[in-house]
Formats: structure tokens, sequence, C-alpha cells
């Protein structure tokens, strides 16, 4: 039997919450060398809370959480017309799709890009991009599964390094009503 999931546009509520969340995926997923000051840095500004209430306030639709009893598992945060990093595409980005740990496998991550894609599809989004850094195997082969393709190659700038990413498309299906 599956666990049972619900997925939801994130509430004000849930700032904190996602703070944490965010901040525990990310250095469990980059954090292979331990924490510098740049990677503190990064973390603290992107996952403040205060960051975190603007955008469920002035983007509602840019967060979506996954919830087991009454508590955040995951979080997919998408970007509107953000310009890819090639081919001069500007579409909606998959910035972040963050699952705790103890939840993966469990079909968590497929249910909230699932979520995603279907607000992307019915917005009319004709397709979506990502970037995944090329040492998360685990992260790209769960891409892959959705449907994304890799187009590339891009860095992601830091304060002072810069990390290789692969570039991933996925052209969506528009909803018939």
């Amino acid at each position: 039997m599956r666990t049972a999931f619900t997925y939801r546009k994130a509430e004000p509520g849930d700032a904190l919450r996602l703070s944490v969340l965010y901040k525990q995926v990310y250095i469990q997923t980059y954090g292979t060398v331990g924490v510098s000051t740049e990677f503190a840095n990064f973390i603290t500004k992107q996952f403040a809370v205060e960051r975190i209430e603007g955008v469920i306030a002035n983007q509602p639709d840019n967060l979506y959480v996954a919830v087991y009893k009454d508590n955040l598992v995951g979080v997919a945060e998408i970007d509107f017309d953000k310009q890819c990093p090639l081919n001069n595409i500007v579409a909606p980005e998959i910035n972040k799709l963050y699952v705790l740990e103890w939840f993966t496998g469990k079909g968590v991550g497929h249910g909230l890009m699932a979520a995603a894609e279907r607000m992307l599809a019915s917005k009319g989004a004709p397709q979506v991009w990502l970037w995944v850094y090329v040492l998360n195997t685990r992260a790209i082969a769960f891409y892959e599964r959705q449907g994304y393709e890799w187009i590339g190659n891009a860095s992601f700038q830091m304060e002072f390094n810069s990390y290789e990413n692969k570039v991933m498309l996925k052209q969506l299906q528009r909803e018939i009503n």
C-alpha cells in the first residue's frame, strides 16, 4: 500500500517549515565536502523565511508542497518566464524539486512534478526546463523518467565557485477540458 500524500499550493504558515526543509535537503544533496562560507551564505539568503513568505504572498502559483500527516515532506518551486542558459529559451523553470530523504522513492517527487506540470499546462506553457547538478545522478535519472531531455550543460555561479549542471527540457501536453 502506498503512503497517502496530498499536494497543494504553499500557504503563508508554511514559510518556516519550508525554510527548514529547503536547507535540510540542500545540505544533504550538495554538502558533499561540508559547509563552506560561500555555501552557508547561499542557503541562508536563498532559504530565508522572509524570502519564502514573499514568494507565497506575491507569487502564489510558484510553490507547491507535499504533505504527509499535516507535515511538509517536499516542495516544487516554479519560476515563470525564466531565461534558460541555453538555446534562447524563455519558459517556466522548475527551480527546485526537494524531497526529504526519508520520503524519496515513495512517489512524492513524481506527485509534485505532476502537480506543477498540470498547472503549467493549464496556463498554456508549451515547455518547462530545469537544471540539475551533474553529480546528482539520482535526480538526473528521476528527471529522465519524467520525460525531461538533456539539452546541454551550463554553470551555476555562486559567490566564488561555479558548478556544472545539466540543463533539461520537457515539452508539455496541453490539458483538454
